[in-house]
């Protein structure tokens, strides 16, 4: 069996791209900045004020942005726009994944911040970000499997990420008619240190080692195994690619062929 092709096994993809990441500093974010310049974009990466931007590949500028505040996102926006000389791709990947929470004991400060997070934060980019997409752009938006259904313990994660479909929905239709395409992606469990740290807590509560969640988690799959990192960064990079001109509006799950 061929191994899961790695985003580097496909060098010029996105050569002379100018793209814009959020939440590029670290996590599927991160990755995705990385992935974009081994195939040959350049562009800045938006994270939290604070960030550590000095293992940025070449090419690639950091701007401290919280998108939860439009006053940032605005002139982070702008910053990006005039170091690369306009933007042909966006990739919204900010996002926080809130801890399990049953219904009785939902922490609606909590739940405030993960919309604010998850979907003002999305909503404020593609805002800012739209003045500037002409015709052959793209944006990807990182929604989630919690796009299309349901999960009884993390129901800000669930609606925040059901509104994200709405607006990438939304958006292109808003922006086809200027050349603009807009999609979504949908990743099930990805092998991150975040989700081992999430999977390691539910363990606990439940009583199930970690080793036999991810192995659950695997066998709930076409293939046999948990989407990785690469796989999710691959479909973003086609997605933002010219092979998916005629794509738009669409969520395209990368979860291993959830069953």
């Amino acid at each position: 069996m061929s191994e899961t092709p790695r985003a580097s096994a496909v060098p010029q993809l996105l050569a002379g791209r100018r793209a814009l990441v959020t939440g590029g500093g670290r996590g599927l974010g991160g990755a995705t900045v990385a992935g974009f310049a081994a195939m040959g974009a350049h562009g800045a990466a938006l994270d939290l004020p604070g960030t550590d931007f000095s293992d940025l590949p070449e090419g690639w500028v950091g701007v401290g942005c919280d998108v939860t505040d439009e006053a940032q996102v605005a002139p982070a926006v702008a910053t990006a726009v005039e170091h690369l000389g306009g933007l042909d791709a966006v990739v919204a990947a900010a996002g926080v994944v809130p801890v399990w929470q049953e219904p009785a004991a939902l922490d609606l400060d909590d739940f405030d911040r993960v919309m604010a997070v998850n979907v003002h934060g999305v909503a404020a980019t593609l805002k800012h970000v739209a003045p500037h997409l002409g015709a052959g752009s793209a944006v990807t938006v990182i929604g989630s499997l919690n796009s299309w259904r349901g999960d009884g313990r993390i129901w800000s994660y669930v609606a925040s990420k059901h509104a994200v479909l709405g607006l990438v929905r939304s958006a292109a239709a808003s922006l086809g008619a200027h050349g603009v395409r807009v999609n979504a992606v949908g990743p099930g469990p990805v092998a991150t240190e975040a989700l081992v740290g999430r999977m390691e807590a539910r363990a606990e509560a439940t009583a199930t080692g970690l080793d036999e969640a991810l192995a659950q988690a695997a066998r709930a799959t076409a293939l046999g195994r948990i989407a990785t990192v690469d796989d999710v960064v691959n479909t973003i990079a086609f997605l933002t690619s010219d092979l998916a001109g005629g794509v738009t509006g669409q969520l395209l799950p990368v979860d291993g062929g959830l069953l």
